[in-house]
């Protein structure tokens, strides 16, 4: 039976140890060079260190090649991608097919959701292609994810279920680079989609004005994990390598608790060892996030955009009923607490904030009472207590074992794994009842290790006598033997490219095919692919063409939607001038964004 996994992003080693002592399966980093996140290189020793913590349960570590590169970037990344292998990494994500042209080491490729993974044929091309796992289209419904693993039934498939939303289909964005020269396939994506923008019509007309227009809300998919894993998902995946401790640690926890649920009901099984105990009860809410939403599911959520902000609001607290010189008064009740963010709209819809400095009653004592006016809704985007409770707290993850003491001592884990250390010659115990009692209570003290004592069971008779100093010994070498049994023992994925000529489910590439080395030609070529445009990174000029393909629409987002005039235009216009082409293809409910 397939294995389920709960994928956490790390944006470094702090973030990764704490994603698996709070209950992920596997995580993913950043290589030092070529992630689809530039700021969130790590360095090979903490990668290293990464993958030995969570190799002691059985859980992986996947590192990100995912950006296009250049010629002169391939043997860079081939000589990074040996060197990852060495520090124990267990998985390659990568973007750039030229990277199949290379003499990689033997570990599984992970296809990025980069490489839109959004078709039938897509992925059902990456597997006969030889790679291990998609990762998929943020923008499918649950009917499509059906539809993939039907056409391509031993690929693992990877899913999106929290987090930041790209507003475009993933890899064939380049709204960053067409307008400051930052590729979003090169890792160093500006983010052009979460600033505001204007709608101008025909003949002068503003349907909207300075407003977010192509922000979404973060997804949120933790009701609908049992119908995920029916439609054949089977890694779990959590967005957010730019994302703090804190922020890793609530959401692990709460799709830990979640999606053991949906195990259990399901009769599958999550794919590493040990259990996770947190001291807090976690809370998606707390943490970043800009309002959730289930976007594409089960069809178009009618709640996707935020519009009026791209930062957190929070959570909604009541309205400001009253306001003095230096405080204003609720018009309900709110555990707020000094210490606590605050966060409201103001006269001119900006999002403003101050920090409370003093709660009495309904009462708040903000640090600034600027722009506070009678009526506005106020939010709370910092929990203080919560957040400190987080970060003052400790996870800790154990495998459960048992002890059975005879002629040796042997101990066993939850998978079954066994070790043995000889126990000697020892004496009979003078006093057998106060000797078991002994040997139960040492045995039971793993201490700060992986391991939490189940069981102790002793069998050996007459009850031996063993001092204090003995068992302790004999346990903690017995513990040692079981580590090595484990690692021997790790569950790991034999793989090794082997190269064919599958065809490519299409017969020419323009640029959105993201083509930009010799090697990745080489691959297309290989598969049947005739005519390639070089990628938009090679110095197209982009003016007149599309820069970006989405599921959102503006229109709908705004209620404009059906159109009156379906062939009137429509442009943004971005805070420097700068215009942007609007076009809505209805059959397909699919909007479009050229440069002009």
């Amino acid at each position: 039976m397939t294995r389920i996994e709960l994928l956490a992003p790390a944006r470094d080693l702090e973030c990764g140890l704490a994603a698996i002592d709070c209950g992920a399966d596997a995580v993913y980093i950043g290589a030092p060079r070529f992630g689809a996140r530039a700021a969130a290189g790590n360095r090979l020793d903490d990668i290293q260190a990464l993958a030995r913590h969570a190799h002691k349960f059985w859980a992986r570590v996947y590192v990100t090649l995912n950006t296009l590169l250049r010629d002169e970037e391939l043997e860079p990344a081939r000589r990074l991608a040996w060197q990852l292998h060495e520090t124990g990494a267990d998985g390659l994500i990568i973007q750039d097919p030229g990277l199949l042209e290379l003499d990689l080491p033997p570990l599984p490729l992970i296809a990025s959701t980069q490489m839109h993974n959004h078709t039938p044929e897509r992925v059902a091309f990456l597997e006969r292609a030889g790679l291990r796992r998609a990762i998929l289209a943020r923008e499918l419904t649950l009917g499509e994810i059906r539809a993939i693993r039907r056409a391509a039934p031993r690929i693992d498939l990877e899913c999106f279920v929290h987090g930041a939303l790209c507003v475009c289909y993933s890899g064939q964005c380049y709204l960053s680079y067409a307008l400051g020269g930052r590729s979003a396939n090169r890792g160093e994506c500006a983010q052009p989609c979460r600033k505001p923008y204007t709608l101008a019509g025909a003949g002068g007309a503003v349907p909207a004005q300075n407003r977010h227009l192509l922000s979404l809300r973060d997804l949120n998919l933790s009701g609908h994990l049992a119908e995920l894993l029916e439609a054949g998902v089977t890694s779990f995946k959590i967005e957010g390598r730019l994302k703090d401790r804190t922020y890793v640690a609530n959401v692990v926890a709460h799709y830990r608790a979640r999606l053991d649920e949906a195990l259990t009901l399901s009769g599958q099984w999550r794919s590493s060892s040990g259990t996770s105990r947190v001291d807090f009860a976690p809370d998606p809410n707390k943490t970043f996030n800009r309002g959730y939403t289930t976007y594409f599911l089960h069809g178009r959520d009618a709640a996707m955009g935020s519009t009026a902000t791209p930062k957190m609001a929070g959570e909604p607290i009541g309205r400001v009923q009253s306001v003095s010189a230096s405080a204003f008064r609720l018009d309900r009740d709110a555990a707020l607490h000094s210490g606590d963010g605050l966060a409201f709209f103001g006269p001119g819809g900006e999002l403003r904030g101050t920090v409370v400095n003093a709660v009495d009653g309904r009462t708040v004592t903000p640090d600034r009472m600027e722009a506070i006016q009678p009526g506005m809704a106020m939010h709370r985007n910092r929990d203080h207590q919560f957040l400190s409770r987080i970060g003052r707290g400790r996870a800790e993850r154990r495998i459960a074992v048992s002890f059975r003491l005879g002629s040796s001592l042997v101990v066993e884990d939850e998978d079954g794994v066994s070790a043995e250390a000889p126990l000697g010659a020892p004496d009979a115990a003078g006093q057998p009842e106060r000797a078991a009692e002994t040997i139960r209570r040492q045995l039971r003290k793993t201490g700060d290790t992986e391991f939490v004592c189940q069981a102790v069971t002793i069998e050996a008779q007459p009850i031996p006598f063993l001092p204090v100093s003995a068992l302790n010994a004999l346990r903690r070498e017995v513990l040692e033997r079981l580590r090595q049994q484990r690692e021997a023992r790790r569950p790991r994925e034999p793989f090794q490219l082997v190269r064919n000529a599958e065809p490519f489910p299409a017969r020419e590439l323009f640029f959105e095919g993201n083509v930009l080395n010799r090697a990745a030609e080489a691959f297309y070529r290989r598969h049947g692919v005739g005519r390639i445009e070089p990628a938009a990174e090679s110095g197209l000029d982009l003016a007149g063409r599309r820069v970006m393909t989405t599921r959102y629409c503006v229109k709908r987002e705004l209620g404009m939607c059906p159109p009156a005039r379906p062939g009137e235009p429509l442009a943004l216009i971005d805070e420097n001038g700068r215009r942007l082409e609007l076009r809505f293809d209805c059959a397909l409910c699919q909007m479009e964004i050229f440069l002009a």
